[in-house]
């Protein structure tokens, strides 16, 4: 390895975020003086990111603490881009930034995937909120509850860069939509379906009816998969330029969204599109029941995820030269394609 490289460990390198970012990493304008090494569970897709793309592999999960240890104390740089909530995962890695300001005598870079679902109410889609969260106000992000969804984690994080042996920046997309397009997807080595909005109209195919919880009045902020990625790329070369301008730590969350929508306008979009199809009764959402939630989503308590708020804005990505372009309208616009592609591979 050239003295020159900048050893990066890269986990969910073939999901539908991850793989958006490796595919920026592979042609950014000092990809040769990265060194990337990916966990992959899939010997097939470790292969094939080995050989059609020059990526490092290692087969393994989250799961595998000791190999997410040892892979980070070889790291200058680490991109987290799997599971949110798993804080074994985030301590191994930890530990190994830990070794690897030891034995390096630097401070390595964390760059980790946390989600808006860390700053969700409970209005079960009953009411709106007028909070909305200011990742330039670092009071206002630590007056996020400890008990709330996957915060144990980001804090996890925040408190080993307070400890001084790693430099820590969380990214929290809210809703992420639309299909990403890279050389990972047309290996077929990339997960190109994004979660909320697929799992809504999987719902729906399976009621033939559009649904929504409550009255669908919740606010969430969204972003396209493309504008998400390039976040992550924005803050790599911030970070790599003049890291001491940079956010980190305390000051190191950084929001992701490019406007808002409500939950009914997404149910909206889906009733009338499987209308449309011939696959829907009615052109308007109905209410979900009790027994519905559970069936579709697995229990209650999960569904009215889709009745919450989550409002935020992206102020400190744009301050570093972020600037999204796909809009909410686009998002909306696009639901019934992404509709007659849930059909198409269902």
């Amino acid at each position: 390895m050239a003295t020159s490289s900048i050893p990066i460990f890269f986990i969910g390198a073939t999901g539908y975020l991850g793989g958006s970012i490796l595919a920026r990493l592979l042609i950014h304008p000092r990809a040769n003086e990265f060194d990337i090494t990916a966990i992959v569970r899939s010997s097939e897709k470790a292969s094939g990111l080995q050989s059609q793309f020059g990526v490092k592999t290692v087969v393994g999960s989250i799961s595998d603490l000791d190999k997410l240890e040892d892979l980070s104390a070889q790291s200058h740089i680490v991109f987290s881009c799997a599971d949110s909530d798993n804080l074994d995962a985030i301590k191994a890695i930890c530990r190994g930034l830990k070794k690897r300001r030891v034995t390096a005598g630097e401070t390595p870079i964390f760059i980790h995937t946390s989600g808006t679902a860390v700053i969700i109410d409970d209005a079960r889609g009953l009411h709106p909120t007028d909070i909305i969260y200011n990742d330039l106000n670092a009071d206002q992000i630590e007056s996020i509850p400890p008990t709330a969804f996957r915060r144990n984690v980001d804090l996890a994080i925040a408190e080993a860069d307070k400890e001084g042996y790693l430099t820590s920046y969380i990214v929290i997309p809210s809703t992420i939509w639309g299909v990403p397009s890279t050389p990972l997807i047309d290996a077929g080595l990339q997960k190109t379906s994004s979660i909320q909005i697929p799992m809504l109209i999987k719902a729906a195919l399976g009621m033939s009816q559009g649904g929504v919880v409550g009255k669908g009045v919740g606010q969430w902020g969204d972003v396209h998969i493309d504008d998400v990625a390039d976040l992550y790329i924005v803050l790599l070369d911030a970070i790599l330029a003049n890291p001491g301008t940079v956010g980190h730590g305390r000051e190191g969350y950084y929001f992701v969204e490019n406007g808002e929508h409500t939950w009914y306008d997404i149910s909206k979009e889906i009733a009338k599109a499987l209308y449309d199809l011939g696959r829907g009764k009615s052109p308007e959402p109905t209410t979900f029941t009790s027994e519905e939630l559970t069936k579709y989503f697995g229990s209650e308590m999960f569904g009215n995820f889709f009745g919450t708020n989550a409002r935020c804005r992206a102020n400190r990505g744009r301050a570093l030269g972020w600037k999204p372009v796909k809009t909410t309208a686009e998002m909306l616009t696009g639901i019934r394609t992404e509709v007659e592609r849930v059909i198409a591979e269902s």
